[in-house]
């Protein structure tokens, strides 16, 4: 097949498409693809032999058909390609097939025993944690995961194994394409307002991924799930009773949780989790009850699970700046918001070099934001001050004249240390002006606002 089929990925550049992309290159076919940002995953792409475009227009198809005249090329897209797009409609003018990326995914998944990772918040922690276990527990594990996994510097893993972690979207609805061995569900909140009309329609999508998992495993901390959703498995950080898997904390730093796991109410072990934050213990407990289900020895995790790391752009430390402490965080929606900011304020309580906790968000989506934007300003209003930059629109038009400032003007109520800034640029050029010394501060949003650590210090990016 790889020597009658070429792919050409519209968006090459997404930490998604990019994984999928390098999975096939893997796999001996011929690859390209365009973006308009030339980051990481391009770079590593092309130096491994792709055909890499930085604009998407009709010359870029053009280019492929007349290198690979004896090969069916498939199109990959993803939702963020919206039908206007020049290539995608020259492609479907010539008559191209074309897939979405779920599509390809599946396709992928479906050669191994297959354990897709949903739910609204903490897939890629989760999808980090449960390929490095499975990975150093027993060598035998593929992934393509939403992240950089530190301990690989990869999104990427591919190999002749029995098992496949795969992080599944469900922003799109495209999380009905998968037949899954093993579904793991971490939770179901609002969100995705621009595909989903109300948190039922996001209900029945998770209920699809339920029908088509073999077994599921879920959270039972989740009142959403445990009201509309059957399953196999439970796993919990507050309760032992009727749930298979449970890791109780009970103690919690700045670095790392200790906690007490139970298998069926039984008591098994103490842990010492390597990871901060009650969200990041109950993503650590999905991977464990994982590992379990697919009969790894309880032992070999509790002696490997001093390995695991948060992925990056999750509580990421880039470094300090004139005394300032900047963490990058990818949280843009209210709930990942509120885990984040106490997970600062648990860094501000034991470590006195740090006086003030400054939240930076850039938000993401009109759709969000008008639907969101007060409980957006409940939660950033604990910070110590705010910073809140332009909407990263992520390729939707702003027809109900959406901005910052709906954000801001709540804040205000609350909490009177607040600043709208255009971006990044204005950030540094008031840096001295924004923060202090001694200063944390998290730069939260899931678009370009991770550049600002480059900004700050004349790095390219």
């Amino acid at each position: 097949m790889s020597d009658t089929l070429h792919y050409h990925f519209i968006g090459i550049g997404g930490i998604g498409m990019s994984g999928i992309a390098k999975v096939l290159m893997s796999w001996k076919f011929s690859v390209s693809g365009s973006d308009v940002l030339n980051n990481d995953q391009t770079k590593k792409l092309c130096s491994n032999g792709a055909t890499i475009f930085n604009n998407q227009n009709q010359k870029n198809i053009d280019a492929i058909l007349e290198k690979f005249p004896n090969k069916k090329i498939i199109a990959v897209i993803s939702s963020a390609i919206k039908k206007n797009n020049i290539e995608l409609s020259y492609c479907i003018e010539k008559k191209i097939s074309i897939r979405h990326r779920s599509e390809i995914l599946s396709m992928i998944m479906n050669n191994y025993e297959s354990i897709g990772v949903a739910g609204t918040h903490g897939k890629t922690s989760t999808s980090t944690f449960l390929f490095t276990l499975l990975d150093l527990c027993t060598s035998n594990v593929s992934g393509i995961v939403g992240g950089i996994l530190p301990k690989y510097n990869n999104n990427s893993f591919i190999k002749d194994t029995k098992y496949f972690v795969g992080e599944l979207d469900e922003s799109d609805g495209s999380i009905s394409n998968y037949k899954i061995n093993l579904g793991i569900l971490n939770n179901i909140d609002y969100d995705h307002c621009d595909y989903y009309k109300n948190i039922e329609q996001m209900i029945n999508s998770f209920k699809i991924f339920e029908s088509k998992s073999k077994k599921l495993l879920v959270n039972g901390d989740c009142e959403i799930i445990q009201k509309h959703i059957k399953s196999d498995y439970k796993w919990s950080i507050v309760d032992v009773n009727n749930i298979n898997y449970s890791l109780i904390p009970i103690n919690q730093t700045a670095t790392s949780t200790i906690a007490q796991y139970f298998e069926q109410g039984k008591l098994i072990s103490k842990l010492e989790i390597p990871i901060p934050g009650l969200h990041n213990l109950s993503n650590v407990a999905a991977a464990i009850a994982a590992c379990r289900i697919l009969n790894v020895d309880f032992d070999n995790i509790k002696s490997k699970i001093s390995n695991i790391k948060l992925p990056l752009k999750r509580f990421e430390f880039k470094g300090n700046i004139e005394g300032r402490t900047i963490v990058d965080d990818y949280a843009h929606h209210p709930k990942a918001i509120k885990e984040t900011i106490k997970l600062g304020r648990l860094f501000l309580n034991e470590n006195q070099k740090y006086k003030r906790l400054i939240a930076i968000f850039q938000p993401h989506r009109f759709s969000r934001v008008s639907e969101f934007f007060i409980e957006f300003a409940n939660e950033l209003a604990l910070a110590d001050k705010i910073i809140i930059t332009n909407i990263y629109g992520a390729g939707e038009k702003n027809i109900n004249n959406i901005s910052s400032s709906l954000i801001s003007t709540e804040i205000f109520k609350l909490n009177k240390n607040v600043k709208i800034v255009k971006d990044n640029n204005e950030i540094r050029k008031n840096f001295n002006h924004l923060t202090r010394e001694n200063d944390l501060i998290i730069n939260m949003g899931a678009g370009d606002c991770h550049n600002l650590w480059q900004i700050l210090t004349n790095q390219k990016y």
